[in-house]
C-alpha cells in the first residue's frame, strides 16, 4: 500500500514540475511556421509567454533564426545578431521577462515579413492571477438600447419597424484565461501530492 501511495506523490509532483518547467510553442503555430507567408504577428500576439517556455523554429535549409536588438529588429539588419541558428529545429528558452526579437537574415525576408516579438509575461508566481468571472458574465461595452416589440399582423407599416440586434457579451482575454488554467494545473497538483503525502 506504501509502494502504492509512493508512485501516486511521485507522480503528481512530476505533474507539478512538468507545469512549473514551461510550455513548448511551436513558432507560427505549425511545423515549418518560421516562413516568409506566416502571420507571425498576429501568432505572437495571441499567445501568452512565461519564463520557463520555450519556442521551437521548424524551418528550411534557405532560412534561420536571428536573435538581434529592438534597433536591429525595426531595421531587418541581421549584420550584427546576438545569437544565429541555422539547424533547421531550433528550440529557444525564455529566461526571463522582457521581450525577445527573432528575425531571418536571408535578404529580403525580414523584410517580407518575417520577424517575430516576443514578450515574455513577469513569472505568474510572483503575483496572484485574477481568476476569470464564472458567475457574473463581463459588462458590455456596447450602449444597451431599449427592447422594440415586433410587427403584429394588423399593423400597416411593419416593413418600417427597426431591427435591433443586442450585441454577444464579450469573453475573457485568452491571457487570462490561459494564466488561470496554468495555475489551475499547479495547485491541483500541489494538493494532490499535499493530500498523499499527508495520507502515507
Amino acid at each position: 500500500m506504501a509502494s502504492r501511495k509512493t508512485y501516486l506523490c511521485v507522480l503528481s509532483m512530476t505533474f507539478v514540475v512538468q507545469i512549473a518547467m514551461g510550455v513548448g510553442y511551436l513558432v507560427g503555430g505549425r511545423a515549418g511556421g518560421w516562413d516568409i507567408n506566416i502571420d507571425l504577428s498576429t501568432w505572437a500576439t495571441s499567445q501568452t509567454f512565461v519564463p520557463g517556455d520555450r519556442l521551437t523554429f521548424k524551418y528550411a535549409s534557405f532560412h534561420n533564426v536571428a536573435e538581434v536588438t529592438k534597433a536591429d529588429y525595426d531595421t531587418c539588419s541581421g549584420s550584427n545578431p546576438l545569437h544565429t541558428y541555422t539547424d533547421g529545429s531550433t528550440t529557444i528558452k525564455l529566461t526571463k521577462a522582457g521581450k525577445r526579437y527573432f528575425i531571418c537574415t536571408s535578404p529580403g525576408h525580414c523584410d517580407a515579413g518575417m520577424k517575430l516579438e516576443v514578450d515574455i509575461a513577469s513569472t505568474a508566481g510572483t503575483t496572484t492571477p485574477t481568476p476569470a468571472p464564472v458567475a457574473q458574465p463581463p459588462k458590455s461595452v456596447a450602449p444597451s438600447l431599449a427592447p422594440v416589440e415586433g410587427p403584429t399582423a394588423n399593423d400597416t407599416n411593419a416593413t418600417d419597424m427597426p431591427i435591433v440586434s443586442t450585441p454577444a457579451p464579450s469573453l475573457v482575454p485568452m491571457s487570462r484565461a490561459v494564466k488561470s488554467v496554468r495555475w489551475a494545473h499547479v495547485a491541483l497538483g500541489l494538493g494532490f501530492g499535499l493530500y498523499i503525502v499527508l495520507n502515507i
